[in-house]
């Protein structure tokens, strides 16, 4: 085992670049590039503000899987709002000098907010066809709502890169139109098969 890289506060999530760097995530709510040899940016500007208590904070990082031509990074955060938190995701485009992502919209809301500092789920997966998957945890004291297709409490999430359901997600009745599947804990981690293409 060969450390990379030292000195991170709850590093979360990271993401491959060209030429060997990486972007990572601190759960406070920092997201830094790490150089080949391990030497640590500042903190990029234009990350949301989190809601950093408990397992919430900063969590996954990943690259558009056009990144080389649109420079869009995503990032998975808790995000605080009215009546509690959730697990939301961001888009931002990282500039060339890789200080700051510009334009950071969200894209996708957990809903509803509950007022809780636990399970947050949240890896994020590009599939083949370019549609990302979000993966949601119960928030913990909410696990009887995870069979609750009405909502994204426990679910798994398939959206489209500028947010909204594709078309092609499952169709079934009374499922929220985002939703891939039903009934998890606090899925927190998620890869794409290398052969198949299915979502482990």
């Amino acid at each position: 085992v060969e450390t990379v890289a030292s000195g991170l506060e709850h590093p979360w999530g990271l993401a491959f670049l060209p030429v060997g760097r990486m972007l990572v995530s601190e759960r406070p709510g920092r997201l830094r590039l790490v150089a080949a040899d391990g030497g640590l940016s500042q903190p990029i500007a234009g990350v949301p503000s989190v809601m950093s208590r408990g397992q919430g904070g900063l969590l996954d990082v990943a690259l558009d899987p056009d990144f080389t031509r649109n420079r869009f990074v995503y990032l998975s955060f808790s995000e605080p709002r009215a009546g509690g938190n959730g697990t939301s995701v961001a888009r931002g485009r990282l500039n060339e000098r890789m200080s700051a992502l510009e334009g950071t919209t969200v894209i996708f809301r957990q809903m509803p907010a509950i007022n809780s500092n636990m399970h947050f789920g949240s890896r994020l997966v590009f599939d083949r066809t370019g549609a990302l998957f979000v993966t949601l945890g119960d928030r913990f004291g909410q696990r009887d709502q995870a069979q609750n297709a009405a909502n994204h409490i426990g679910k798994v999430v398939r959206i489209r890169p500028e947010g909204g359901a594709p078309a092609d997600n499952p169709k079934v009745e009374g499922w929220q139109p985002e939703i891939w599947s039903i009934g998890h804990r606090n899925v927190q981690g998620a890869a794409l098969h290398p052969q198949t293409g299915q979502l482990w």
